[in-house]
């Protein structure tokens, strides 16, 4: 039997062994180093967010001027006015709205779907030649929208005399607003590949357990993958929505009538009717105005979205 030690006074009592002292070792210096560049930090980052919010914030401030007032760079306005009448009397800038957002939110809806698409086969199916038609698919980003743009203009003329030689169809051609979405029925090379990075991130066994169940291939790709994808598809949706906004060229290309007009053609009709270079007398205060109402929409979609935007983007960077 092992003998019980002794305590210091000999009473038997075991004696507890010493606790080690835990010491902290950690430099003063560097604490201080680490606090010096995350001061240095903050400082960088109120300045840049200063730099790139002043051009949104003057341009809320020179919206509510008088004319006379709109460049003496005051944040806040010695006299107010309300310039927004003038703009809804000098142009239909509320249709122009509406075309802009059903414009916009269809087409980021049709693209967001059909790349959905095409990037889950891409994603889940095996075949012969399927790196060879991705490669492809991405080639097509090299090749500038300005050399198709002839060609497609083409394209829909052609297809809008066939509808207007044929009552019974609708008239689908130039000066409509068809071509401003319809192509994105047919999705985009740039959203299949972010999509596709996604949805190879989905673990195979998913799908595989769930063509066990008896799923077939659409309630996979509704049921599994869309959910599990949502990030990038919001991502897809508010860049495409962004991109049809403030695309400029496409609607002054394919539309005449002003009443088809989208805000940024209305923006230039504007600036060209009231700015000095257009031959206006540079009524300022409306085109400040008219480009505030451009702005501000696209401003509340990332405000409400940005979570997913955010999200999406770092997941993306993850998977590199």
């Amino acid at each position: 039997m092992a003998e019980a030690q002794l305590g210091p006074l000999g009473t038997g009592a075991a004696t507890n062994p010493p606790v080690p002292q835990v010491i902290d070792e950690k430099p003063e210096g560097r604490s201080t180093a680490a606090g010096v560049r995350k001061g240095i930090w903050i400082v960088v980052l109120t300045g840049l967010s200063v730099l790139f919010l002043y051009p949104f914030v003057w341009l809320f401030s020179a919206s509510f001027k008088p004319r006379q007032d709109v460049f003496d760079n005051r944040l806040i306005p010695k006299r107010l006015a309300w310039n927004f009448d003038d703009v809804a009397n000098a142009a239909p800038v509320l249709r122009w709205l509406v075309n802009s957002l059903w414009i916009s939110g269809l087409g980021a809806l049709c693209v967001t779907f059909s790349s959905a698409l095409v990037a889950f086969a891409f994603a889940y199916f095996r075949f012969p030649g399927r790196n060879v038609l991705f490669a492809i698919l991405l080639a097509t980003l090299m090749l500038p929208p300005q050399v198709t743009l002839i060609p497609t203009y083409l394209i829909w003329n052609e297809v809008g005399k066939f509808t207007i030689a044929h009552p019974f169809l609708p008239h689908v051609g130039t000066n409509t607003q068809y071509p401003l979405w319809v192509p994105n029925l047919f999705g985009s090379a740039f959203y299949i590949f972010l999509q596709r990075q996604f949805f190879l991130g989905i673990p195979r066994e998913l799908f595989e357990a769930a063509r066990i169940d008896g799923d077939n291939y659409w309630s996979m790709f509704r049921r599994i993958a869309i959910p599990l994808a949502k990030p990038a598809l919001i991502v897809t949706f508010i860049f495409e929505v962004q991109a049809k906004w403030f695309d400029l060229m496409t609607p002054l290309i394919y539309l005449r009538d002003s009443a088809l007009f989208t805000l940024p053609v209305g923006i230039k009709t504007i600036l060209d009717r009231f700015g000095q270079g257009g031959g206006g007398e540079g009524d300022w205060q409306i085109i400040v105005a008219a480009t505030l109402i451009l702005t501000l929409p696209m401003i509340i979609i990332f405000a409400l979205f940005q979570k997913y935007f955010i999200e999406g983007i770092a997941t993306q960077g993850r998977k590199g």
